[in-house]
């Protein structure tokens, strides 16, 4: 594969490497790829994994919950994948959300969220307590952030599909922690994903260096004091790295880098011709990216990755960090506030509001159109309730607001600001539908419960040839006997059931007279 790589590309890696650094980075691309998983530790902890797992598995030293799997092993084909139990995921990609150092309770955003990976790495660490924003600006991708999240159970996110610079206004100095895992010109994974080569011919890398600029400006905005923001990149060059990471610090010197331990230290040298501009940077900033990272495969079991972790002090509001260097943005918070101008604000503290307005349920379940202020007209929750009372030992949505879009009901986070004007692909969890009088839960609900929260259940061993019959969308024989209930408190064994593999969700099912119909959402059956 190494004869493959662009010409202008080996040229650069020499110049910056030495040749004889240059041979041993060449000579990882004759290497085997590596490939890896990451346990979701919000439905399943770690050690209860491991010896539930059938793959041989290696630990990647950097991500507790992070291991190698083997190549001829396929993950993606198990049950415990429909369960949501892990991801795949590249193993250095799972490095940029272990540096924020998130804790249940706090407020994140991933700025450039799809396909969602690290999202759910994000709100696994968040334990469903806090608020997790996940925006993406591409439309196309916005729908396998979606699944993702619901795949992993995810229970406390907001899904946008908007530009960085319309959240500026809802967002103000909001966020305790921001990933922005930055797209860029893909250097590090030409290994993994060849077609990533003739990409690399097609754009330059001054073109991804201007997206990265603005979007560290915009977080910049959107963190509370005391936060902190990981930028990350899969490329290797200077420009989109250490050249963003000094420009930042010079523009906005309220702000430190918080050094990164354990991977090879950021290139404060290769701020130079002809990659960089070599006076455009002050010393302090210059000598401050050697505590960034980089993630070099002929250093480690992985791809390439740069690192930044960027800490804004204590004590510092919005204002003081446009006086303390933040004239970028300025624009941008008056486009996001032209765009929200005159949106009335609803009842913050309802614990349902009924948001019909202009934005049909159709749209609001696809994302189409943007949120209005919602109306005070009244959406009866009976069917809701009624199924909760009788499905569900606790309601897992209680502490939340409750949102309906037409016909479509969400359970939002607590504490999010009005978010009218914004391209809101999910308010919240997704419930299910308010339907002709009656209730039909949404597989996001499922996969967001635990079998000791629901009443009525139905738990398949993994080795029971019906697990894998229900995740194809078969009908199931079941006894009476199989369905899992108190007696006292859920007398029927007729309806709803919350289908499970070894006692992990994956789907609802309606039981009557010995058979199990499938509830399993087409799009998501086993192939």
């Amino acid at each position: 594969m190494a004869k493959q790589l662009p010409p202008l590309f080996r040229e650069k890696m020499i110049d910056l490497l030495g040749i004889e650094e240059f041979e041993h980075f060449l000579a990882s691309y004759e290497e085997p790829r590596v490939y890896g998983l990451r346990v979701n530790t919000g439905k399943v902890e770690r050690s209860e994994f491991l010896e539930e797992s059938p793959f041989q598995l290696t630990a990647v030293p950097w991500v507790p919950e992070g291991f190698y799997y083997e190549e001829g092993e396929r993950p993606g084909k198990h049950p415990y994948y429909h369960a949501g139990l892990y991801y795949i995921q590249e193993p250095s990609a799972m490095a940029p959300v272990e540096l924020l150092r998130i804790k249940p309770g706090e407020k994140v955003l991933d700025l450039c969220a799809a396909p969602g990976g690290k999202s759910t790495q994000i709100a696994a660490k968040l334990q469903g307590v806090g608020v997790l924003v996940v925006n993406d600006i591409h439309s196309d991708r916005v729908k396998a952030l979606v699944k993702n999240l619901e795949l992993l159970g995810v229970r406390n996110a907001v899904v946008l599909n908007e530009k960085p610079e319309r959240m500026l206004t809802a967002f103000e100095g909001y966020f305790d922690k921001i990933l922005i895992d930055a797209p860029c010109s893909g250097e590090g994974m030409f290994r993994k994903e060849e077609e990533m080569m003739g990409q690399w011919e097609r754009h330059s890398v001054q073109e991804f260096a201007a997206m990265q600029r603005e979007l560290l400006g915009q977080a910049a905005v959107m963190l509370a004091p005391g936060g902190r923001i990981v930028y990350s990149t899969c490329t290797f060059s200077p420009e989109e790295n250490e050249a963003q990471i000094a420009e930042f610090l010079d523009k906005y010197p309220a702000f430190d880098v918080v050094p990164i331990e354990g991977f090879s230290p950021g290139r404060p040298a290769w701020l130079r011709e002809p990659w960089c501009e070599a006076d455009a940077y002050s010393e302090k900033a210059k000598a401050a990216v050697a505590g960034t990272a980089r993630l070099w495969p002929h250093k480690l079991r992985g791809e390439g990755h740069f690192l930044a972790v960027l800490g804004l002090g204590e004590g510092l509001g919005a204002g003081e960090r446009d006086r303390a260097g933040s004239s970028a943005g300025e624009g941008e918070r008056a486009e996001s506030s032209r765009a929200s101008a005159g949106a009335s604000a609803s009842a913050g503290a309802a614990d349902f509001v009924a948001a019909a307005g202009k934005r049909s349920s159709r749209q609001a379940l696809r994302g189409k159109g943007r949120a209005e202020a919602p109306p005070s007209t009244g959406v009866s929750l009976e069917p809701l309730e009624a199924f909760s009372g009788e499905l569900l030992r606790s309601e897992p949505f209680a502490l939340r607001r409750l949102v309906c879009y037409g016909e479509h009901a969400y359970a939002s986070p607590a504490g999010l600001p009005e978010l009218h004007g914004l391209k809101v692909v999910r308010p919240g969890w997704y419930i299910g539908a308010l339907h002709r009088g009656r209730f039909e839960p949404s597989h996001a609900l499922a996969m967001g419960l635990r079998l000791r929260e629901a009443k009525r259940a139905l738990s398949l061993a993994s080795r029971d040839e019906r697990a894998l019959r229900y995740l194809k969308g078969e009908t199931l024989e079941v006894a009476e006997s199989e369905i899992l209930r108190d007696p006292e408190e859920t007398k029927a064994a007729k309806g709803y059931c919350l289908v499970c593999i070894d006692d992990h969700p994956v789907g609802w099912g309606k039981w009557l007279d010995g058979m199990l119909k499938n509830e399993y959402p087409p799009g998501w059956r086993w192939t």
